[in-house]
């Protein structure tokens, strides 16, 4: 590995399992110090906790439609390590095929809380601490191509996504003269236990992905590392799409 995140701190939430924890393992293999904000310990695809297989790392119990969670979450990130360098907005649920004539409000809320909200004010205490750092940052929120085209039966998990993918362009704009870069990545299907789960998503489309083969959390973790990292230094408001040229048709 080549050190691009040493001596950088990364808190990245939803990374006890799959893209999440896939971006932490990466993150600390390239000297990141790393903060795993999640709800649950154990990963859902079973296993050793993310934060007990990397040296140092810690573990914030974290539930991101909750505002004061997500703030706590970074207030013990900057007191444990001094600092915020780069922040991931992972966490996210997928709620499978779902027509808008069975959504209810609560669904509505729901996936919003954690999908939109968790990521908006996520952005927001990550630049409060990055400003008061002093020495910009990177953030970066994991979108989805639901958020630059459509999905049948999937009207809240697409309104989410497309409104992160707008959400980095105006951040962008607002955060650039504090030295704050905001990106997101906009995966394709990737094999994790949320999607390997759906019967509506596993293995249903590797033959329509130009790559021929779904993707791996690793394949978002290499993505996750290039925007957090100077490599991207004059990159910000990009949405960076990791599909296997699925939208490319």
């Amino acid at each position: 590995m080549t050190d691009k995140l040493a001596d950088k701190t990364a808190l990245i939430t939803g990374a006890s399992s799959g893209i999440g924890r896939a971006i932490a393992i990466r993150f600390a293999d390239e000297g990141a110090n790393v903060v795993v904000a999640d709800v649950r310990e154990d990963p859902r695809e079973g296993g050793t906790p993310t934060h007990e297989v990397i040296p140092g790392a810690r573990f914030v119990e974290t539930d991101v439609s909750d505002v004061e969670d997500l703030r706590a979450a970074i207030d013990e990130t900057v007191e444990a390590f001094g600092s915020l360098d780069v922040m991931v907005n992972n966490a996210g649920v997928f709620p499978g095929s779902q027509p808008i004539a069975a959504v209810e409000e609560a669904d509505y809320d729901w996936l919003m809380g954690v999908n939109l909200k968790g990521v908006y004010f996520g952005s927001k205490f990550a630049a409060e601490a990055m400003r008061e750092g002093g020495d910009g940052g990177s953030i970066v929120n994991v979108s989805s191509i639901a958020g630059l085209v459509g999905y049948a039966d999937a009207s809240t998990y697409c309104a989410s996504k497309g409104g992160i993918t707008n959400l980095v362009r105006e951040l962008a704009l607002e955060l650039g003269e504090d030295g704050i870069r905001v990106n997101a990545i906009n995966p394709g299907v990737i094999e994790t236990a949320m999607t390997t789960q759906d019967a509506s998503v596993a293995g249903t489309i590797d033959q329509q992905i130009p790559l021929r083969r779904d993707g791996q959390p690793e394949d978002v973790a290499g993505a996750a590392l290039f925007l957090a990292s100077e490599d991207a230094a004059y990159v910000t408001g990009h949405n960076l799409v990791v599909d296997g040229g699925y939208t490319a048709q």
